[in-house]
């Protein structure tokens, strides 16, 4: 046996020898696979980074007149700036191994130091070698995201410059040149009609089954956004005439929505018709251009106009939102529509001026013309007079100060114009108009959102009444949902709203997507990553969560227990444990969906148990005592308690405090360490089996027996009293007045008790009278002395012969002595 051992180990030594002697060159190899791999595979990324970084330095010159071409650059350099952070990210795996191997061979050995193998040199020559071809490609994308964030802020500063150059640029205005204005506007009309023509042309000869096609598909989904919102919200933005008096809730509602709905359906078709369009190839591109402008001006157009009409609203003055009469309103429509025509137009014709590369002089003098315009129209909208007076009905202009900032507002694009500045007076007048458009309808939308969340408007409306009637939902809850209705209606209107003002602005509708994705994907704050799209994900796991609870505690209570019929306090212990552990699992669910940290949550723990140390002792011991009562069950819902005072019926068992019901119908919340800690009397704890004691008395004479026996029968007559254990009368003592008993019977049910003991002792009472035994009544002896008797005589008779007591010379009055003197000497 000893030598078969020593043979197993010997061949197992020299086993483990070959095994290291292949890791150790096999470590090696794979060390140069990995090497090799990542280099490899990084290298060719690397390379190409570079190339598009200089590719995107050499377009920027190209589009230094171009806003928009310069946001497109900044878009794709920041792209580049993601990938070149994502290679130097795919290094640190392989430098982090290096960086372990080295720490494990240590360094080289000093002079005078025994040499160390060859192969643990090669080794670490190999390692930093490969260290150091990772370091210099680390450091080309290093250098390369330096460039590039570079060329990030230049172009800022060339976006910033050509907005100020566009709108500080003067134009030297010659007015003496209108004759050849008026030729160039021919002559580029007709340029303008022949391109159309040409490419109607076109159109009709090879791409109008795609033409009809996007027109049909574009048509149907507009109606189709039409008719839907008709079906489904017609009676937020429908008007009925037949209302005299609408809610302001209504009204707003209804200028609201019948300003957005149709206002999409239009952009929809349009947009709809555009990609159609351009999906099927019948766009050229200068008709694409022109196309997409004049389709964003009628939207605009449009828009504005039905802004106006739901607002003013001069057909029905009954839904106006403010006191303007018809009449006016009907000019205030107009002019308002017509300000934003000319301006669309101004807009529309200055994309054709791109396209046809037209003249300066006739940009400028279109440009000019266009903005003085606006500004009159502007000033006509200041001097109108369209205020209504409820009592008389007349007009009266516009508040004052209303009014002068109307006029400076025309007036500055017209100065701005007049002096050269087109830029700038185009600028103003389309912040003016558009901008004011968009404001006035977030403004309503606001309105909207804030009466929605008033107590009790949401159930006033259409919505919350079919709510109501559809799930049966109380007040309360339509007052929550109508909050809930207001939050959502204010995040629309600015999800909506401020991209809309900043495009107008001069933002670039890239980025505002990098700025949205930015937002809803996560951005730093300090040490914080904050992300809307994780902490929306979280809330909406825990609603969802929430519901899964409330559902599983209905079933578990409705489908199982009743069925079961288990007994209704365990039922709401279940219930309720069963809630809190669904809303606690799905609160930590949401909050490490949202992103959170739960290991962050220590520090609130160590404050929380500070708290509860100094301030919280009574939550956590009515929490506690709330966990008992759930657990041990000495009080359950339903129960007939008397606890400090209190008597009534359990209603409801939380883990703070429990919910009594009085036999007035008053709630009276008791914290439950009261329960735990004080003598609480249960009535129906282990059953509802109760006694009632009906104390009565008899008349001295009465027989005694007569009495026991007859108050035995009614006891035992009665339906609700139990024969077992019998009823039981106690002859308890001689009374003042009379012959005192107690009748004592049992009931199945304690919580009758006031019933029975009623009609017990109408029973007690008429068998009584027909057996002739007497109910007495508190009878007591007076005895009066003679000579108080003589006092109270005299003074009796002293008063009738002095009717007029306290007046006089005092001769014949009674006095508070003698009186007190006479009645003190009745002795009871």
């Amino acid at each position: 046996m000893g030598g078969s051992k020593l043979i197993f180990s010997g061949k197992l030594s020299k086993f483990l020898f070959v095994f290291a002697i292949f890791f150790a060159f096999l470590a090696p190899v794979s060390h140069g696979f990995a090497q090799q791999n990542i280099i490899a595979e990084q290298r060719p990324i690397i390379d190409s980074l570079k190339k598009q970084t200089a590719d995107l330095s050499g377009q920027m010159a190209k589009a230094s007149t171009s806003d928009e071409e310069l946001a497109d650059l900044r878009l794709q350099m920041e792209g580049v700036t993601k990938k070149l952070l994502g290679v130097g990210l795919a290094f640190r795996p392989r430098l982090t191994e290096i960086n372990a191997r080295l720490e494990q061979l240590g360094p080289a050995p000093a002079q005078g130091q025994p040499a160390e193998p060859a192969i643990v040199t090669d080794e670490r020559n190999r390692l930093t070698g490969e260290k150091a071809q990772i370091n210099a490609m680390i450091g080309e994308t290093e250098d390369s995201s330096v460039t590039v964030n570079q060329m990030i802020e230049r172009i800022g500063e060339m976006r910033r410059e050509l907005f100020t150059r566009t709108l500080s640029q003067r134009v030297d205005i010659n007015y003496s040149l209108g004759s050849q204005v008026v030729g160039a506007a021919g002559y580029e009309t007709q340029k303008l009609g022949r391109r159309i023509s040409s490419w109607w042309r076109f159109v009709l000869s090879f791409k109008l089954k795609p033409f009809l096609a996007a027109a049909f598909f574009a048509l149907a989904a507009a109606l189709v956004l039409h008719f839907g919102a008709r079906r489904f919200l017609g009676d937020l933005f429908l008007r009925d005439p037949t209302v005299e008096a609408p809610s302001y809730l209504s009204r707003l509602s209804a200028a609201f929505w019948s300003t957005l709905i149709p206002s999409a359906a239009v952009g929809v078709f349009l947009g709809t018709t555009y990609f159609f369009l351009d999906y099927f190839n019948v766009l050229r591109t200068d008709i694409a251009k022109m196309l997409s402008s004049l389709f964003s001006v009628i939207v605009i157009v449009y828009f504005i106009h039905r802004l106006a009409k739901a607002v003013l609203c001069s057909d029905m003055p009954n839904w106006r939102l403010v006191h303007i009469a018809p009449k006016p309103a009907r000019v205030l429509t107009y002019l308002i529509t017509t300000t934003a025509l000319i301006n669309g137009l101004d807009y529309f014709l200055n994309t054709v001026n791109q396209v046809l590369a037209s003249p300066l002089s006739l940009t400028v003098a279109k440009s000019l013309l266009a903005t003085v315009l606006v500004g009159l129209l502007i000033i006509a909208i200041a001097w109108v007079k369209p205020l209504e007076q409820e009592e008389t009905g007349a007009v009266r202009p516009w508040p004052k100060a209303l009014r002068v900032f109307l006029i400076c507002l025309g007036l500055f694009p017209i100065v701005a114009a007049l002096l050269g500045y087109i830029g700038l007076a185009r600028f103003a007048s389309q912040q003016i108009v558009v901008n004011g458009a968009f404001l006035v309808t977030m403004y309503l939308g606001f309105l909207t959102a804030r009466a929605i969340t008033a107590e009790q408007a949401f159930g006033s409306t259409s919505v919350g009444r079919a709510m109501q009637q559809r799930f049966g939902m109380d007040e309360t809850s339509l007052d929550q949902l109508g909050l809930v209705a207001g939050i959502l209606t204010n995040f629309v209107v600015l999800l909506i709203g401020v991209p809309l003002i900043l495009l107008q602005l001069g933002f670039q509708w890239s980025e505002l997507q990098t700025w949205f994705l930015r937002l809803m994907t996560g951005f730093q704050v300090g040490n914080f990553s904050i992300s809307f799209t994780s902490i929306f994900t979280g809330l909406l796991l825990f609603v969802i969560g929430y519901f899964i609870t409330r559902w599983f505690q209905n079933w578990l209570d409705g489908s199982v227990m009743a069925r079961g019929r288990v007994d209704s306090g365990v039922r709401n212990s279940i219930r309720t444990v069963v809630g809190y552990l669904g809303l606690a699992l799905a609160a930590l669910v949401g909050i490490s969906a949202a992103g959170i940290n739960l290991s962050n949550l220590a520090l609130v723990a160590g404050g929380l148990s500070l708290g509860i140390g100094f301030g919280l002792q009574n939550v956590v011991s009515n929490f506690v005592s709330g966990l008992i009562l759930l657990v041990e069950r000495p009080i359950k819902v339903g129960d007939w308690v008397e606890a400090g005072g209190v008597a009534g019926i359990v209603k409801k068992i939380s883990v703070r405090a429990t919910e009594v019901e009085t036999f007035q119908r008053q709630s009276i919340i008791v914290p439950n360490s009261s329960l735990i800690n004080d003598n609480v009397a249960n009535w129906t704890h282990r059953n509802k089996l109760g006694r009632a004691d009906i104390p009565i008395g008899a008349a001295y004479g009465s027989d005694p027996r007569k009495v026991h026996a007859l108050l035995l029968d009614i006891g035992r007559s009665h339906p609700q009293v139990l024969k077992n254990p019998e009823p039981f009368v106690a002859f308890k003592g001689f009374g003042d007045s009379s012959l005192d008993f107690e009748l004592r019977v049992f009931l199945s049910d304690i919580s009758s008790i006031v019933l029975v003991e009623n009609e017990l002792r109408f029973l007690i009472v008429e068998k009584f009278a027909e057996e002739g035994i007497e109910i007495p009544f508190p009878q007591r002896d007076i005895n009066l002395r003679v000579e108080q008797i003589e006092a109270i005589a005299d003074a009796i008779a002293a008063r009738k012969s002095q009717p007029k007591v306290g007046t006089g010379s005092g001769k014949g009055k009674v006095t508070a002595g003698a009186a007190k003197a006479g009645i003190a000497g009745i002795k009871i």
